[in-house]
């Protein structure tokens, strides 16, 4: 398949610019949080950031469609399709935490081709795509080697997204690790590209959570996938498997497939 644009490429940095800008006046500010209908919680922050990238989609490229978290989906069947989470880590942002970010992500016949994670507090943004390594801030970065699960530092948002077999499989996963650590969101799917995490492991997840994700993490040479190995897109179930070590990634998956 052919690489990325490199318009496509600047486009996409102008939206996480365009997000940011409307982001960092409400953090650490007494903004109203909303409690939607799945009882996660949405601020003014995260509504006002998706508008101003639909915005910008729908100016320069009409024919794209449109996945968001807060105002939904159109054309979702167009060649290109645009998924976007304007805070990933709501809960992180009405905290005071800076560590949560902006997920854009590109698709082109249902795959994902580019994505960005962008922080944009601590201004530091990842940005994968098809045919290009990936960046932060303009800098390759890489994921390191690992040489074995029990030398392995695993990032998980929160143990609650999981729960029957999944806990299960899941708990097997962390206490074959060297470390366990819980937080951080998408941001730690940055931190394994630029080489400090080994293992990010995420579930009951929408496709705005993962699919900027996966072009970060296999522009640094990682693999992401979900937990039967499969490749991500839109109809993925939302449990994901992300690993800086291609090696790594088969003896996680290993762990989670094994019979209970």
């Amino acid at each position: 398949m052919a690489d990325c644009p490199q318009s496509l490429v600047d486009f996409a940095g102008r939206l996480a610019d365009a997000s940011g800008a409307v982001i960092r006046p409400y953090f650490r500010t007494p903004v109203a949080v909303e409690d939607k209908p799945d009882e996660s919680p949405v601020t003014i922050a995260d509504r006002d950031a998706e508008a101003a990238i639909r915005s910008l989609i729908g100016e320069h490229f009409p024919d794209h469609g449109i996945v968001g978290e807060e105002h939904g989906s159109e054309r979702a069947d167009a060649r290109h399709v645009w998924v976007i989470d304007p805070i990933d880590g709501t809960k992180s942002f009405i905290s005071g935490l800076p560590l949560f970010g902006t997920l854009i992500a590109l698709l082109e016949e249902g795959e994902p081709i580019l994505g960005v994670i962008d922080q944009p507090v601590l201004r530091e943004r990842w940005l994968g795509a098809r045919g290009r390594g990936t960046t932060l801030n303009g800098a390759p970065v890489r994921a390191r080697s690992c040489a074995g699960l029990d030398r392995a530092a695993l990032f998980t948002t929160t143990p609650d997204m999981f729960s029957g077999d999944h806990a299960r499989r899941y708990e097997r996963l962390r206490q074959s690790v060297r470390l366990a650590r819980y937080g951080g969101d998408c941001y730690a799917a940055g931190l394994l590209a630029s080489g400090f995490v080994d293992l990010h492991v995420e579930g009951s997840m929408q496709p705005y959570d993962y699919l900027a994700l996966a072009p970060v993490v296999e522009g640094a040479g990682g693999v992401m996938t979900d937990w039967q190995g499969a490749p991500l897109s839109l109809h993925s179930d939302g449990y994901t498997l992300a690993a800086g070590d291609p090696a790594l990634h088969a003896q996680a998956m290993e762990v989670l497939a094994s019979p209970l």
